[in-house]
């Protein structure tokens, strides 16, 4: 584990790249817009930096985008900002879609994560957690969600960096670490994230970030039957029409920090 000025030293950027998961959907600030567990970790990274340096931070990650998508926008101007530490997180949004090959997917993701490692940063990884308990097409989505999370494991190992197994924390299986949409963190939920990765990074963590709520209280069938059908319409229904018509959440939107700044 590094000391404070150890990390101070090492790291003085960082870079987050990827989707909804890395943008901070749906924990919100107070004017609206999104904070996540990434801006929780460049926050309190940036608490350790020595005054002389400062700590920049960008984040580039936008809802929505494939893994293709991120690859092609995201990793170059990540490189480009040649930062010391950089996230990962990519893919999530290709297992929910039926065309998905898995296998070609693994193949670029090693590929892409030693691209990134042999520019000198060090990389985070995620195992993604078990965000498919609760959401249909769960027999056809898991077979490959298991597969992107084992080799995610297998490529930070080859390359050396660090892995965030968010599969393996049973927490994450209740359901107040979701948001309402049930697929993406809650704010409890990104708060643990945030305490993963800083841990992973041998940095303190608020021990209030790996709180969890209470389970919810059993609902009768009547009851969750009437959640269903309400999370149909007002989530499910349009992600749907989104895949009908070839657009995306994220569609026109830009990173939310482009460029290493400073993050109060």
């Amino acid at each position: 584990m590094q000391a404070h000025g150890e990390f101070a030293v090492r790291w003085r950027s960082y870079v987050a790249i990827g989707d909804s998961f890395t943008e901070g959907m749906v924990d919100e600030y107070q004017d609206g817009t999104y904070r996540g567990w990434a801006d929780l970790v460049a926050r309190r990274l940036a608490a350790e930096a020595p005054p002389a340096t400062g700590f920049g931070y960008a984040n580039l990650a936008i809802r929505g985008r494939l893994f293709d998508n991120i690859v092609a926008e995201q990793v170059p101007a990540a490189l480009a900002l040649d930062p010391g530490l950089i996230s990962f997180a990519a893919g999530g949004n290709d297992v929910l879609r039926r065309r998905c090959d898995p296998l070609t997917l693994v193949a670029r993701f090693d590929e892409v994560v030693g691209g990134l490692r042999a520019g000198g940063a060090d990389v985070i990884l995620f195992r993604f957690a078990d965000v498919m308990a609760r959401l249909p097409g769960q027999r056809f989505v898991a077979p490959r969600v298991d597969v992107l999370n084992r080799a995610v494991g297998e490529t930070a190992e080859r390359h050396g960096a660090t892995l965030i197994d968010l599969w393996q924390d049973d927490e994450f299986r209740n359901p107040r670490m979701w948001g309402e949409d049930r697929l993406h963190l809650s704010t409890a939920g990104h708060r643990r994230v945030a305490a993963h990765v800083l841990t992973a990074l041998g940095m303190p963590a608020d021990p209030e970030w790996l709180a969890v709520p209470p389970l919810p209280d059993p609902a009768s069938w009547l009851a969750a039957r009437g959640a269903d059908l309400r999370w149909a319409g007002q989530h499910l229904a349009p992600w749907v029409k989104r895949r009908l018509t070839g657009r995306s959440s994220g569609d026109n939107r830009q990173p939310k920090r482009p460029t290493l700044a400073p993050i109060e």
